[in-house]
């Protein structure tokens, strides 16, 4: 890289302009804490998820507007044992009174009691549409919650669709709190050990947490383009913590290497500028072809995760690039006061990769051994891969800590008629097949494994009609599956078999997870392929040679299967529980192999690169392959190492939030950048590029070894 690069100008104007480029920054993060405050986030709709047989259903039962009306139900029990009636009476009545006093109330029916006389439930019907209900439903629950406080002796909870969803996102938000509280300390003090001085320590987390603010403020007008799944406050302190971090890590460490050396402030930030933030541009443009592999699921959850995370990707590179010099040129060797004496003085005696220099020997020494061990360990570690099982989930893998859901899974167990619906629904030409729909009512209902819900059971509308089935089987269960398979397959088949012109699809809760799983799987061969061809040809072109290009491709899917090994043991089985406080639904949710495949092609990017480039330095310094590799190795261990128990730190942070999402995206995050950083950097690419020697390199042209270090280090492109 030469000093001519836009990394080294833009270093260079934000050295010698420090308070300009500090301002600018300051009214960077500004701006975009401003749109967060001033653009409301667009979250995903119903319609957005539609996909499949369910999602066809979905749109015949709108466009026939037999979709109902949002509902909400109040469940009433009684701690102590069975439901005083009388009791009971007097709480339902109060709750009619207070809900049908709400404008956004459409009507309150008569209260359902229990044939177990365990519980009584009122239904709710809403005006408006599902997504009115989202936003009006706050208003019931503060109703309900006011005649619980008049009967204490009662339990009295509601639950429903839009209810269920709030207790979702708050318990998100619960999450999110707690990752931020805890994020910054871990990483602070992960921070001081490495550098020893408390303004060093604090310069990569201050940068990375602005780095999050202002990407969910940028990212709140791209939500109009992209709507929030649900996922985007997560993902974004997830990654750009540990980005954030790493960037200007990378940066910081590298200027002060080349301060010991004997360079002047300016000179040693344009030195890391030419190295360690090319290194940074590369490693953060393969984080974001990795993301972007995320919109060829043509997933609006997907899509909604990509945009995010390539936002607080760029203003990570962009801070580690402009208003990190301009700190560091500030305040040139301040940057390591104050000191905290004891770390300061360990780090010193160990010197810069004293550790690595001890583990990278044996493998310089013997690396075919070291190969060989390092391979059946990642594959022992991967095995479990293979029998990996994913599910879209629901219900079950819910917290129970979420007062809604817990409500509704005492609802569904004293009226099991309130459980999981299916929706057939069908069109026959001239008029409703409501015959064949009661036919397949009947034949359905002679399974026992469905019931039908109280009220009318079939509905219809011009020629279209919808028979609502529900199911008694657990929602995430593999009778439930098969379940909607003979629904599928057999019995609305024969249903309609004699029916003219008959066009069906059954859809509802169940099968549009299935369908969403489905479709999941269907896509993933394309962002595999997608990912996997872009960051090679882009490692192709940064590195001018196509055998490191095919070892950094082989060498993350190392990693990845090691990932999916670990959510496989972890999630499938259970061992972890008490460990991790879940309960095991025995799968991993569906969409999360393939998110943490694309999160961690982009991951392994991050210092792989940094790697490989001071290991390219070396050699282009005319070292033989083994020296160049223990070289490059010993530089950069302290930095990677750092990198990784910030990444690991951050992961593990989230494997103990509530979500089971959340946490299958830590442990399996965790335990590959552990794992990746360690046997697969420190011990696998040494081995095979000692192995390959000067081949790994070709076609580049490349002084001859033995040749020294030459006087001037020419800055090259890493």
């Amino acid at each position: 890289m030469s000093r001519g690069s836009v990394t080294v100008r833009a270093a260079r104007w934000s050295a010698t302009h420090p308070w300009r480029a500090i301002g600018l920054w300051l009214i960077l993060v500004a701006v975009a804490v401003g749109l967060s405050v001033m653009v409301p986030k667009q979250t995903t709709k119903d319609a957005d998820t539609w996909v499949g047989q369910s999602g066809q259903a979905a749109e015949l039962i709108q466009q026939a507007g037999l979709d109902g009306k949002p509902s909400e139900t109040v469940l009433v029990t009684d701690p102590d044992g069975p439901l005083d009636k009388a009791e009971a009476t007097t709480a339902l009545a109060q709750l009619k009174q207070k809900l049908t006093a709400i404008d956004s109330v459409d009507t309150v029916g008569d209260p359902v009691w229990s044939e177990n006389g365990k519980a009584a439930l009122l239904p709710i019907e809403l005006k408006g549409s599902a997504d009115d209900a989202a936003d009006n439903v706050e208003k019931l629950v503060a109703a309900t919650a006011d005649v619980q406080k008049d009967n204490q002796s009662l339990s009295i909870q509601q639950t429903g669709a839009a209810s269920l969803d709030a207790g979702i996102w708050k318990q998100v938000g619960n999450d999110l709190a707690k990752a931020e509280k805890l994020s910054l300390p871990i990483t602070f003090a992960l921070m001081l050990l490495v550098f020893g001085a408390l303004i060093a320590a604090g310069i990569p987390v201050l940068l990375a947490f602005s780095a999050v603010g202002a990407a969910l403020g940028f990212y709140a007008p791209l939500s109009y383009l992209f709507p929030d799944g649900g996922s985007v406050a997560n993902v974004v302190l997830l990654i750009g913590m540990a980005v954030g971090v790493d960037y200007s890590l990378f940066y910081l460490k590298r200027e002060r290497e080349e301060r010991r050396r004997g360079h002047s402030t300016v000179d040693a930030v344009e030195i890391a500028a030419a190295t360690s933030g090319h290194s940074v541009v590369v490693s953060g443009l393969a984080v974001i072809v990795s993301m972007a592999g995320l919109y060829v699921a043509q997933d609006p959850v997907f899509s909604s995760m990509a945009t995010a995370t390539i936002v607080v990707v760029a203003v990570a590179v962009l801070g580690s690039l402009t208003v990190l010099p301009a700190l560091l040129a500030k305040l040139g060797h301040r940057v390591d006061r104050p000191r905290v004496p004891l770390i300061w003085r360990l780090n010193r005696r160990i010197g810069p990769g004293g550790i690595s220099r001890r583990l990278v020997a044996p493998v310089l020494r013997f690396p075919k051994i070291a190969l060989l061990l390092s391979a059946v360990a990642v594959v022992a570690l991967a095995v479990p891969a293979l029998g990996m099982k994913t599910d879209p989930g629901g219900l079950n893998t819910l917290p129970g800590t979420i007062p809604e859901v817990k409500t509704m899974q005492q609802l569904q167990a004293n009226f099991p008629s309130e459980g999981m619906a299916y929706d057939v629904v069908a069109k026959a030409d001239g008029k409703a097949p409501v015959e064949a729909l009661t036919a397949l009512q009947q034949s359905a209902v002679a399974t026992q494994q469905f019931v039908v819900p109280p009220g009318q059971a079939v509905r219809t509308s011009g020629d279209t009609a919808v028979l609502t089935l529900v199911s008694v089987l657990p929602d995430t269960s593999e009778d439930a599956k098969a379940a909607l398979d003979q629904l599928r397959d057999t019995l609305v088949p024969a249903a309609f078999d004699k029916v003219p012109g008959a066009t069906w699809a059954v859809g509802g809760e169940t099968a549009s997870g299935v369908d969403y799983g489905a479709n999941q799987r269907d896509k993933l061969p394309y962002v595999i392929a997608f990912v996997l061809g872009l960051t090679l040809l882009m490692m192709l072109f940064t590195f001018r040679s196509p055998a490191i290009a095919i070892v950094t491709t082989l060498l993350n899917l190392a990693s990845v299967a090691v990932c999916f090994g670990a959510l496989s043991l972890v999630f499938q089985h259970t061992w972890a529980e008490g460990l991790l406080d879940f309960t095991s639904p025995g799968f991993v949710i569906s969409w999360i192999p393939l998110f943490l495949f694309v999160i961690l092609i982009g991951l392994s990017m991050d210092y792989h690169v940094f790697v490989l480039g001071r290991i390219r330095e070396a050699v282009q310094d005319g070292l033989a392959p083994a020296e160049a590799v223990r070289r490059g190795i010993t530089e950069s261990a302290g930095v990677v190492t750092s990198a990784a128990a910030v990444m690991v730190s951050v992961f593990a942070l989230f494997a103990t939030l509530g979500m089971i999402e959340m946490k299958q995206m830590g442990v399996g995050l965790a335990v590959a950048v552990l794992v990746d950083a360690t046997l697969v950097r420190i011990v696998m690419l040494p081995a095979i590029l000692v192995l390959l020697g000067r081949k790994a390199w070709w076609p580049n042209k490349l002084a001859k070894a033995g040749a020294g270090e030459r006087p001037e280090r020419e800055l090259i492109s890493v």
